[in-house]
């Protein structure tokens, strides 16, 4: 009788090589493949309908995909010198925060901040909550980019505030290019629906 021992080692042996060569961006691809991917028929915020719908909350909030999730976005957007992040809660919020917690493991100090929805009627009466980005180089970030609203949304609240917006970006682009486009800014995206193995309804 064949023991499967030797087999099961030869397995899990290659697989732990094929894990160590992967770079992040292809393992967070992996991941938003395997995980973010939801398939049935599903009305798009568009009013379109799909087979397959991008859920990246499954992606920014996974224990293991949020860390890649920050270095795979500070390594897209590292020559644009920015001193925060953040952007139209709540899809960016996971984000700026796996984007803090990558620049600290790196020894970089980086701020994350909430542009609101809308601003609050008591309190401070803040529309950008978190550090001060007066004065500064800001990042706006979303998790998915299918028309640009909701990211512009954040980028004209950061500069009612102050923050001089250096450069816009996202994890998989959908759409929006023409809006994008107008903000004036440099515009980054780790993967679009090509990578991901579907395409635009």
């Amino acid at each position: 009788m064949v023991t499967p021992a030797p087999y099961s080692a030869t397995f899990h042996r290659r697989a732990a090589r094929t894990l160590s060569t992967m770079g992040d961006r292809d393992r967070l691809l992996d991941e938003i493949k395997n995980k973010g991917i939801v398939h049935g028929r599903v009305v798009l915020s568009s009013g379109k309908e799909a087979d397959w719908y991008v859920d990246l909350r499954r992606i920014t909030l996974d224990g293991v995909a949020a860390p890649l999730v920050g270095r795979v976005m500070l390594d897209l957007t590292e020559d644009l010198g920015y001193e925060a992040v953040g952007g139209l809660t709540l899809g960016a919020d996971p984000v700026a925060t796996a984007m803090l917690h990558a620049a600290a493991a790196r020894g970089r100090a980086l701020d994350a901040f909430v542009v609101r929805k809308a601003g609050k009627a008591h309190g401070l009466q803040r529309r950008v909550e978190g550090p001060d980005v007066a004065g500064r180089r800001v990042l706006a970030v979303e998790d998915t980019t299918t028309t640009g609203g909701s990211v512009l949304t954040a980028v004209e609240a950061l500069r009612e505030a102050g923050a001089e917006v250096v450069g816009i970006a996202t994890i998989v682009h959908r759409g929006g290019d023409e809006a994008l486009a107008g903000a004036g800014v440099p515009y980054r995206s780790a993967y679009t629906l090509t990578d991901l193995g579907i395409s635009s309804p």
